[in-house]
């Protein structure tokens, strides 16, 4: 099923990444992108998600030196385009991949596109990461491990039921019960046009 190839590729990218845990870090994607697309995007998609998931740790320090915090969330902005712009192309191939599918009479639309699916997935991927490092601290009192563990079932949980609905999303598309209507994410802060600070700077 899809969900479980997601799931081993985000476990695969969250593990490379704290090999060295840097937001420094240089990236590779071990997935070729002409014979691997959809496992190449897969795989930078959650890169992305992790590298920022840590942006927002280092950014929340009490004691950040100012400098310093204007520039992560300026990387935090442009983290966010990257993730944005990878939903995008993940959904592209969805699309590509659909296109000959033949539409049911009375198909519906789902309330997200399948993609945008797969990003509530990897970051799920890393909550679940994050929060078994906590329930299993050793420097932790043992409230705070239970309280964690319970945590932990609960996204468990969680994961199991996304990656259901994820399958079944994919599956009803393929068989015409479901279509997909992707809108591009118009974010207007971005914009040179659209943002009127930005705009009056030009």
């Amino acid at each position: 099923m899809f969900s479980d190839k997601a799931n081993k590729i985000f476990a695969e990218v969250i593990d490379k990444y704290h090999e060295l845990n840097s937001v420094d870090q240089p990236f590779s994607n071990p997935y070729d992108k002409d014979s691997h697309l959809i496992e190449h995007l897969l795989y930078r998609k959650c890169w992305i998600d992790t590298v920022q998931w840590h942006y927002e740790d280092i950014i929340r320090d009490p004691n950040i030196d100012p400098v310093g915090a204007l520039k992560l969330k300026r990387q935090i902005d442009a983290s966010n385009q990257d993730r944005t712009d990878m939903v995008e192309y993940i959904d592209s191939y969805f699309l590509e991949k659909f296109k000959d599918v033949k539409v049911n009479e009375g198909a519906t639309i789902n309330t997200e596109s399948p993609a945008w699916g797969i990003d509530r997935l990897s970051i799920l991927a890393l909550k679940v990461y994050h929060m078994n490092e906590e329930a299993n601290r050793t420097d932790a009192s043992q409230e705070h491990q239970m309280a964690c563990k319970a945590k932990l079932n609960v996204l468990l949980e969680q994961r199991v039921d996304l990656s259901t609905a994820i399958n079944q999303l994919l599956e009803d598309i393929a068989h015409g019960k479901k279509y997909m209507k992707v809108y591009k994410q118009m974010k207007m802060y971005n914009d040179d046009e659209l943002n009127p600070v930005l705009r009056g700077k030009k």
